[in-house]
């Protein structure tokens, strides 16, 4: 236990420049503080105690504004950074080395009993506000994006974004899990690979037009030579796109 206890205060030594010291840690960190809370509770609900452990977490809930239900298995070197908002269900397990933020959710689907909630193995970053739902399992040294929805398993060494959440494998890199920056934008890249498309079609429009203009008028014209198809990417696109 005081294995764990230590543990838990390196990763956030660790993964947070902001914290200065094990009293600050102690005091001031609501996921630290739930965590420890957990483990407790956790301990309560395998000896199968009635009500206690629930109870005791509830008033966690109350002191932290971090969920945890006294069923969830949590691993070691877990952080949970600012911490508010964040709801771990009862089937939910978190592996060692993991980095959840505010907001996110590790929740179920329907009401049967039994394994109903994800399990994220090692070294997965969940970003703020992002859901995890259903009995799934994220692979190993994932990340999984801010706003980010995901209801399907995920293999290892990737990154997952969006709503539903849209996996990028990057097999064989290390996650730096404060990389927010590095996360792609799919949505983005989509609307410029149509936007090329739509160019290229418009191009080849405007050749057959001055085809046929030219047929009509039986001039020798070189029909190569034709102006240039209307540009999408205007102002707006470009700033929604953040193109330079």
């Amino acid at each position: 236990m005081l294995r764990t206890f230590k543990s838990d205060i390196e990763i956030i030594r660790e993964r947070d420049p902001a914290a200065r010291g094990i009293l600050e840690i102690f005091l001031c960190y609501p996921g630290f503080q739930s965590i420890i809370v957990h483990r407790f509770t956790h301990k309560l609900w395998l000896l199968k105690l009635p009500l206690i452990p629930r109870l005791l977490s509830h008033l966690n809930r109350l002191l932290t504004g971090i969920e945890i239900h006294p069923g969830a298995k949590i691993g070691e070197k877990v952080f949970i950074d600012h911490g508010m908002g964040v709801v771990i269900g009862e089937t939910a397990e978190i592996g060692n080395n993991c980095l959840l933020y505010q907001g996110v959710t590790l929740g179920g689907t329907g009401k049967s009993h039994g394994k109903r909630h994800p399990t994220l193995m090692e070294n997965v970053v969940v970003g703020a506000g992002a859901k995890v739902l259903g009995s799934i399992i994220i692979g190993q040294n994932t990340r999984i994006g801010a706003g980010s929805v995901v209801v399907r398993n995920v293999e290892e060494n990737s990154t997952v974004v969006g709503i539903p959440g849209r996996v990028v494998h990057q097999s064989g890199v290390k996650v730096n899990p404060l990389a927010h920056s590095a996360l792609p934008d799919a949505e983005a890249n989509v609307i410029k690979n149509l936007m090329d498309r739509i160019d290229q079609l418009e191009n080849q429009i405007l050749k057959l037009q001055n085809t046929l203009q030219c047929l009509v008028n039986s001039e020798s014209n070189d029909i190569s030579k034709v102006g240039n198809a209307q540009n999408l990417k205007d102002k707006e696109i470009i700033e929604f796109l953040g193109d330079n």
